[in-house]
């Protein structure tokens, strides 16, 4: 069952939203408050057809991407923050660049980001997050609510750095790393691809690949 969609044409700033859930209304808020763009609505896997998020239609499921692509809608936001597992955030980026949609650049305007700073398409930032000089930030990462990357940081494709987060500089942050909130990394650490660090611990040297720094936690354990 699917909603009907809207046949079009789009404005060039048109977008849809791909997930309803508790990052989808951070994302629907960010995007009104940027003015940008315009919302045509959501899709999403799980949630009723034709119920509402924010006053947001939910059309149907990912299936749609396509029929809208057709209709000449050319943006789309993914809004599957991935906090719990990485790959689900991954597959939705798969399903919108496949179905032939680019993926814009979203900075709220309370964030404030160098200009010097180069962050790559799909990249969301949060209000109060502060991106520093040269810093380079992957496609797809997010830099949430309050969250500090500082100069010559790097954030490959897909990391996520949860609210109130302090990088210091040169940080490097792998593919699909989840940083949590109000976790601290010292300076020039490499966290490797796929490894979390849990809430509040704190980082003084390398993180290996696919690794686990518990909640709390001072690494390297001593």
């Amino acid at each position: 069952m699917t909603y009907e969609l809207p046949d079009g044409p789009f404005e060039p700033k048109a977008l849809i939203i791909y997930g309803g859930g508790g990052h989808g209304k951070s994302l629907i808020d960010l995007v009104r408050v940027m003015g940008t763009f315009e919302i045509v609505g959501l899709i999403d896997d799980g949630l009723e057809v034709g119920s509402e998020v924010m006053g947001l239609t939910v059309f149907g499921g990912g299936t749609l991407l396509a029929p809208l692509a057709e209709r000449g809608l050319r943006l789309a936001i993914n809004a599957v923050g991935g906090v719990g597992d990485v790959g689900s955030r991954v597959m939705v980026f798969e399903r919108i660049l496949n179905a032939g949609f680019t993926c814009p650049t979203l900075i709220h305007p309370k964030a404030f980001v160098e200009p010097s700073a180069h962050l790559a398409d799909g990249v969301q930032v949060f209000p109060n997050a502060y991106i520093g000089s040269e810093a380079k930030v992957g496609f797809g990462a997010i830099v949430n609510t309050g969250a500090v990357v500082s100069h010559d940081c790097r954030l490959e494709a897909y990391a996520n750095v949860a609210p109130g987060a302090l990088l210091a500089g040169g940080v490097t942050i792998g593919e699909g790393v989840l940083i949590g909130m109000g976790v601290t990394i010292n300076l020039n650490v490499e966290i490797g691809a796929g490894a979390r660090v849990g809430n509040s611990a704190v980082v003084k040297q390398d993180v290996p690949e696919g690794a686990i720094v518990h909640a709390g936690a001072i690494w390297p354990p001593s």
